[in-house]
């Protein structure tokens, strides 16, 4: 019930936030000024719906989606060893965390990473892959489940989920309200829409859309210290940091397929303009991060 309140509340929020700016600035003024017969109330709430819509409906099918396009193998019945202590540490570590047991599953991929995806908390996926159990040892395992489970219990699904609704709310808003002017104001077309909104409006949101994925990825940064955090408080501090180190020894780690970048334990290597870019901080900073932490 928390979750659903919580995106209606910030749904509402970015359509306020959106009328509030127009008005401070008077753009509906300099737009009826010039001929834009534009319906802002009606741009913002078929914005909001497709921002929002899009971004929910991708969270919905996640698991969905990782067990197909991955080849995520859920674990049922465990048959090996493994398979028996990786359910059992996922199921410890949930417990600490207070949320409901995960699914958990392996996924086959010489890389060393995992993730957590789901839309709710309490039935969510936690796979890793077979680099990784092949790759680490199994106080650095223990960390990355950690990690994930973290991601869970933080509810960072879901916050990902509602900040892209709402970049995406702004770009779709704003690349039409762009498109809308220069059709009307430059090429001066009267009725229904010429070619210059149509191809305005692609150029204005691929833009845009640059740089809501940098404020996307920046929260993303950001939520993968916390996550770190999380997975020292249920392995250890020094296991965290193992992991992370293992990590590390890898010369060239690579970012997940599409969605899924922003949830798993690893990232590829940035510099520049690039790590505007990155899904994850680099891996010394984290590591620093918990060397530091008291």
């Amino acid at each position: 019930m928390m979750r659903i309140l919580l995106f209606l509340a910030t749904n509402a929020a970015v359509l306020v936030l959106i009328s509030v700016v127009f008005q401070i600035f008077g753009l509906e003024g300099i737009l009826a000024e010039n001929g834009v017969d534009l319906n802002l109330q009606a741009l913002l709430v078929m914005s909001a719906v497709i921002g929002f819509g899009g971004a929910f409906i991708s969270l919905a099918i996640s698991k969905f989606m990782a067990k197909r396009s991955m080849g995520v193998q859920v674990i049922t019945q465990p048959s090996n060893q493994t398979e028996q202590w990786l359910l059992s540490t996922v199921q410890r570590q949930a417990e600490e965390a207070g949320i409901g047991m995960p699914e958990v599953g392996v996924f086959n991929s010489p890389e060393p990473n995992a993730f957590a995806t789901g839309m709710r908390r309490n039935s969510a996926l936690v796979a890793v892959s077979t680099g990784l159990l092949q790759n680490m040892k199994a106080e650095e395992v223990e960390a990355v489940l950690g990690h994930e489970v973290s991601h869970v219990a933080n509810g960072d699904m879901v916050t990902m989920g509602l900040l892209q609704g709402v970049v995406n709310t702004f770009v779709i808003f704003l690349s039409r309200v762009i498109g809308h002017t220069v059709d009307r104001v430059v090429f001066k077309t009267e009725r229904g829409y010429g070619p210059a909104y149509f191809i305005t409006s692609i150029v204005a949101q691929i833009f845009l859309s640059v740089f809501a994925s940098m404020i996307v990825m920046w929260f993303s940064r950001r939520r993968e210290f916390r996550a770190d955090e999380g997975g020292a408080d249920l392995s250890s501090r020094l296991k965290m940091i193992g992991a992370l180190r293992a990590l590390q020894r890898k010369s060239d780690p690579v970012d997940l397929p599409g969605e899924f970048a922003a949830f798993g334990i690893s990232g590829g290597l940035g510099s520049g303009m690039k790590k505007l870019f990155m899904s994850h901080p680099p891996l010394e900073e984290r590591i620093a991060a918990l060397e530091a932490r008291v």
